[in-house]
């Protein structure tokens, strides 16, 4: 169970985790059907029943509370039906938020006596937010506690998760990682083909999209005809971006192509010389994975989830300030340290980071947890 699916992705790394897993545990033999709410779809055209080879049970969402986005919508009818889905089940695996939708829905399950797996990417972690902080005390701490397994990214995840549920303890927590399917390495850079710069990820203020346009004009002075691609759905910073694009007057080396399909987001990731993703607050981002699992080097901000395996890896760059964006932009596009960032990159998500792996890992968990051996921790 995942909040929500929309044709442009633009709920991100959550549901396409969930995809993943999915699609993983069937390609072992197993059954998975994923629940979610469908938005963004063109009114009265029928809901997908698949999205990337995964079966989907998608309900039309309802903006019940809209100020909240998308913590404010929900499906009665999937709830309605959420005791049959839950009945049918061996488990349930749920990517927890303070919503209208997953925490219902595990609640139900925690309910139901089904092993109840939840997954929090980061989005569950101490606030001063009154609606939030009811939200805790009315369902939020009871599923965190009495869970059979919480997953979490980071130790810092795990902490942050806890601290929810502080002083009572919280569910069996397990470290279950993002992982992508292994690839193709892409080509070495071609020093006389003018460099491209790529981010790919929903275009909203936590991700930094301004701090991406604020690099241009730096790599721009030594490589006049790159181009700089800003890929992703617009969840409200795109307006923003792309006035401070005319600002510096560098809209002009600047495309824009929105939501991206998933075979375009490969080409888009292989076609890129550097991957930038300023953001200060993903957990553990799957864009970046994807870009490392065709060798695209990567700049991320030191503080985010995959930081050290970038760092000690040398995948790419770390930058501890927004400023330092352009400098590492241009430190990888040297032909010499961009090739071996490449290398470096491809190699640390085949070690670290398949697909494979982390559905394996998840596997044996859903059979110790269906057997019974860790329901009494």
């Amino acid at each position: 169970m995942v909040t929500l699916h929309t044709p442009t992705h633009a709920f991100g790394g959550p549901t396409r985790v969930a995809l993943n897993l999915c699609r993983g545990v069937r390609e072992r033999g197993h059954e998975a059907v994923l629940l979610a709410l469908g938005d963004g779809f063109p009114p009265g055209a029928p809901l997908p029943r698949r999205v990337d080879g995964v079966p989907v049970r998608l309900f039309p969402a309802r903006h019940v509370l809209p100020r909240f986005e998308v913590s404010g919508i929900t499906s009665p009818a999937l709830l309605a039906r959420a005791h049959a889905y839950i009945r049918s089940a061996d488990l349930v695996h749920v990517h927890l938020m303070r919503d209208l939708i997953t925490l219902p829905f595990a609640l139900i399950a925690l309910h139901s006596g089904r092993p109840l797996v939840l997954q929090t990417h980061g989005m569950v972690d101490p606030t001063e937010k009154r609606v939030a902080r009811l939200v805790d005390v009315l369902g939020m701490r009871r599923v965190l506690r009495r869970a059979d397994a919480v997953l979490h990214l980071t130790e810092r995840e795990r902490r942050e998760t806890a601290a929810v549920v502080a002083p009572d303890p919280i569910a069996p927590a397990h470290r279950l990682v993002n992982g992508v399917p292994a690839r193709e390495r892409r080509p070495a850079r071609d020093p006389g083909r003018p460099p491209t710069v790529l981010y790919l990820a929903r275009v909203q203020e936590g991700k930094r999209p301004q701090d991406f346009v604020r690099a241009m004009p730096a790599v721009l002075a030594r490589h006049p005809g790159a181009r700089f691609v800003l890929a992703g759905p617009d969840t409200g910073a795109l307006p923003a971006t792309l006035a401070l694009a005319d600002e510096l007057g560098v809209r002009g080396s600047l495309e824009v192509p929105g939501g991206l399909d998933g075979p375009e987001v490969l080409r888009r990731l292989r076609a890129a010389d550097v991957f930038v993703l300023p953001s200060v607050q993903d957990a553990f981002s799957v864009s970046v994975l994807e870009a490392m699992s065709v060798g695209t080097p990567v700049v991320i901000t030191a503080t985010t989830g995959l930081a050290p395996d970038v760092a000690e890896a040398g995948a790419g760059r770390v930058v501890a300030h927004p400023g330092e964006v352009a400098g590492a932009v241009l430190d990888l596009l040297d032909p010499a340290a961009n090739e071996r960032a490449s290398l470096a990159a491809w190699d640390l998500v085949r070690r670290r980071f398949t697909l494979d792996a982390v559905v394996g890992e998840l596997l044996g968990l859903y059979r110790s947890l269906h057997r019974g051996d860790d329901r009494a921790g």
